[in-house]
């Protein structure tokens, strides 16, 4: 890994801040937790596509974000942990070639679906098909939102320069 410099870390820093403050601000954080998920701060889970760097942000914004599930407590912070890990995971794997628009949403609904979709079984004891087509759904329209964003910013220079 190449060394991080002081620019580095105070973006990793911020992404993930900003991860925490969308997701628990006040009005977004009843739809970041259970069964019904549309966590706004999933946007951001297309900066790992764009600089692998930002994997981390979004790995510790996670976490501590799911420190305040309320209704799910340590489960969330493993689960949700591992589900923003694995996704991020394989959004690095993605070849620079292939479109942003829906590799991203799709890897997000699927790995999100399935991971908290089982935590939500789990805790919550409501069937799992149920848990992993609602949180996929949420997740797929909140990021394919972003992708389109994040297709347009991209076309600036300054904004793709800072992400880059």
């Amino acid at each position: 890994m190449n060394k991080l410099k002081t620019r580095d870390i105070t973006q990793l820093a911020i992404i993930a801040a900003l991860y925490v403050a969308v997701t628990v601000a006040p009005g977004l954080s009843a739809f970041s937790y259970g069964p019904v998920q549309f966590r706004v701060s999933e946007i951001l889970m297309l900066l790992p596509f764009f600089n692998h760097k930002y994997s981390w942000s979004l790995i510790i914004g996670c976490f501590i974000a799911n420190i305040f599930s309320a209704s799910l407590g340590a489960y969330d912070l493993l689960f949700g942990t591992l589900a923003t890990a694995t996704a991020c995971y394989l959004i690095t794997r993605i070849p620079a070639k292939m479109s942003l628009i829906w590799t991203v949403p799709v890897i997000c609904a699927v790995v999100n679906g399935i991971i908290v979709g089982a935590e939500l079984h789990l805790v919550l004891k409501i069937p799992f098909w149920i848990n992993a087509g609602s949180v996929a759904l949420g997740e797929v329209v909140v990021v394919a939102i972003g992708a389109a964003v994040f297709y347009f910013l991209m076309k600036n220079r300054n904004f793709s320069k800072l992400i880059n």
